[in-house]
């Protein structure tokens, strides 16, 4: 028989605070990352380069699919009416420029026919690649 008294038995704590920071700062970071995010591009092959610079002044986005399909900014638009469709850009921003995305198995001449539109309405054009 154990006539010995008890010692109180000391409990076991799991302090959760600091896991509550860590969460929010997880959470925060993510929704941070998620908004610089470009959603406005349509997924294509692009083609490969060496050199590339990323461009910070007002850009829209056009973009030539396989099928042959005119876009601008997420908007289908027909090649007749690209001419017309980036002359209303032109008016809200004085400098503007195209970030031009093809599909690499599109040929040349529709590249062309996209960059004959940025020279007459003077607007710059820059070609989008996907780095080595």
């Amino acid at each position: 028989m154990n006539l010995r008294t008890r010692h109180k038995r000391h409990s076991a704590e799991v302090h959760t605070s600091a896991m509550n920071d860590i969460m929010f700062f997880l959470l925060l970071f993510f929704l941070i990352a998620s908004t610089v995010t470009n959603p406005n591009v349509i997924k294509l092959m692009l083609p490969k380069s060496a050199s590339g610079k990323s461009v910070s002044k007002k850009t829209i986005t056009v973009s030539v699919t396989k099928e042959l399909k005119y876009f601008v900014d997420r908007k289908e638009v027909q090649e007749a009416d690209l001419d017309k469709t980036l002359s209303e850009y032109k008016k809200l921003a004085t400098e503007l420029t195209i970030v031009l995305y093809v599909d690499r198995t599109v040929a040349i001449q529709n590249v062309v026919s996209v960059m004959d539109v940025a020279q007459k309405l003077n607007i710059k054009l820059v070609l989008a690649t996907e780095p080595k």
